[in-house]
């Protein structure tokens, strides 16, 4: 069965921002272009690169990632100043580099996307963690998601 646009683009956006670290200080826009042209993912589990698969990103998959990793960079002081508010018992730079680039693209729907309603942002970025994370990291995000989307949306859409 074929996934979602959003859910695609949410596992992109993951891989993307799973590897900003490694380019702090960079431009962006090349970092999405080196992404996008360098990389290639065969369809399994851990999303590993390899050389030989040849698989395209469909472009509105593409947009959804890209539009994820440019808001999570252009509000990261904001998200990250809401995710340790809430993770009062690990700091941001102690998380795993997966948790973290998830609770960030969750944070940036919540704090920034209100037309996501909150429950769809949290079930998403756990059915993602449970793909790409631990097995401690779904309920590691929720347990930081669920009163950040408390505090931001005051109703449930």
């Amino acid at each position: 069965m074929a996934k979602g646009i959003r859910r695609e683009g949410r596992e992109m956006a993951l891989k993307l921002l799973y590897s900003l670290p490694d380019h702090e200080g960079g431009n962006l826009e090349k970092v999405l272009a080196d992404f996008w042209d360098q990389f290639e993912f065969q369809d399994d589990v851990l999303g590993d690169a390899e050389d030989s698969v040849n698989q395209s990103v469909r472009p509105e998959v593409r947009s959804f990632a890209e539009r994820l990793v440019a808001g999570v960079s252009d509000n990261l002081e904001q998200i990250d100043l809401a995710l340790e508010e809430f993770s009062t018992n690990w700091a941001l730079d102690r998380m795993a580099r997966v948790d973290l680039a998830l609770l960030r693209m969750a944070a940036f729907e919540l704090l920034c996307c209100q037309d996501v309603p909150s429950n769809v942002v949290m079930n998403e970025a756990i059915e993602v963690g449970k793909r790409f994370g631990t097995g401690d990291t779904a309920s590691f995000i929720n347990g930081i998601l669920d009163p950040l989307a408390r505090k931001t949306r005051t109703a449930a859409p």
